[in-house]
């Protein structure tokens, strides 16, 4: 393990000052209406914002490469994840029959 990581304090300041931006821009917006890109645009500005905080507050920028390489990993697993509930949720509301299929799916007629 590395020793003690000395960052200057105007670094910490700016990814302070970066965070607060971030997070009025986060409210703003969600002021707008920006129909189907509501989602992107927040979770644009929340893994902008998970960046900073992990890179500078949890010394990421000066680890070692094999620190680098699992939070990367946990990165993929998590977007991976995402996917896979973005999946479902867009196969949720399908019609349950398919069409064209009318004739072979209906009880057949009574002759008397």
């Amino acid at each position: 393990m590395s020793g003690h990581v000395v960052v200057p304090v105007r670094v910490y300041v700016s990814v302070f000052v970066a965070l607060l931006v971030l997070t009025w821009t986060t409210w703003y917006a969600s002021t707008l209406e920006l129909g189907k890109f509501n989602t992107l645009v927040a979770l644009t500005i929340a893994v902008s914002k998970m960046t900073l905080v992990v890179w500078f507050f949890m010394h990421v920028r000066s680890s070692s490469s094999l620190t680098k390489v699992t939070i990367l990993a946990g990165f993929f697993w998590l977007l991976l994840l995402m996917a896979f509930t973005q999946t479902d949720e867009s196969t949720r509301y399908w019609t349950d029959t398919p069409s064209g299929w009318g004739a072979a799916t209906s009880a057949p007629a009574s002759n008397r």
